[in-house]
């Protein structure tokens, strides 16, 4: 999770500078409410400071989740059965998670069904990249299918990084009420312009060798 954007490596996650930078420009242009939930909130170690996400929110409620326990996360949550009342969340931060997520439209209408009235969704996912278990690897999204997965809410944006007939990244901001996001366009090309796509080859290469150490213990 950590456009937004990190990869979960065994249940952690590497925020790219990307990602980060995508989530500043919305902290900074969207009309955001509390609480903030991040979905997807687990931070690998060594990235507790880089990816600490609350600062660009000062003095808002701030919940990172997961489906696990670690670094950076204050509750447990499943995406398919958020345990939250509906109409009670400001703000949801979903970056390079969806794709680990089995169902994502159950997902998605589980996050616009907890959303307030006004609430306001940030997606990231990749598209061009390795298969990264986290600890499952379910989909690739291109732009048109964010567009298809925030048709729910009222008003939506949808980017893309990278080649415009490949791209590596894919970004999203669902809003449940009429939004012009004609300011954060105006930022789009702070968060393209950083390059982090070597970073995604070397937590790959991270990832195998994760693998290939488990399996010569258990050998």
């Amino acid at each position: 999770m950590s456009l937004l954007t990190k990869y979960r490596i065994t249940g952690s996650e590497v925020l790219r500078p990307s990602i980060k930078q995508f989530v500043k420009i919305c902290a900074e242009t969207l009309p955001i409410q509390a609480p903030i939930y991040e979905f997807g909130s687990m931070q690998v170690t060594g990235q507790e400071i880089f990816a600490d996400l609350p600062p660009f929110f000062p003095y808002m409620k701030y919940i990172g989740s997961d489906i696990s326990p670690g670094p950076g996360v204050d509750i447990i949550l499943n995406l398919h059965e958020i345990d939250l009342p509906s109409e009670s969340v400001g703000t949801v931060i979903l970056c390079d998670t969806i794709e680990h997520v089995e169902y994502p439209r159950k997902a998605l209408s589980e996050i616009y069904r907890i959303l307030k009235p006004d609430g306001i969704l940030i997606i990231t996912s990749v598209m061009l990249y390795n298969i990264h278990a986290a600890p499952n690897d379910y989909w690739r999204f291109t732009p048109e299918g964010f567009k298809s997965l925030l048709s729910e809410f009222e008003s939506s944006y949808v980017d893309w990084n990278g080649k415009e007939e490949n791209p590596h990244t894919i970004i999203g901001v669902g809003i449940k009420k009429e939004y012009s996001f004609d300011q954060l366009i105006s930022h789009r090309d702070e968060w393209r312009g950083v390059q982090d796509i070597s970073l995604g080859n070397k937590i790959f290469a991270f990832n195998v060798k994760l693998k290939k150490d488990a399996e010569r213990k258990f050998k």
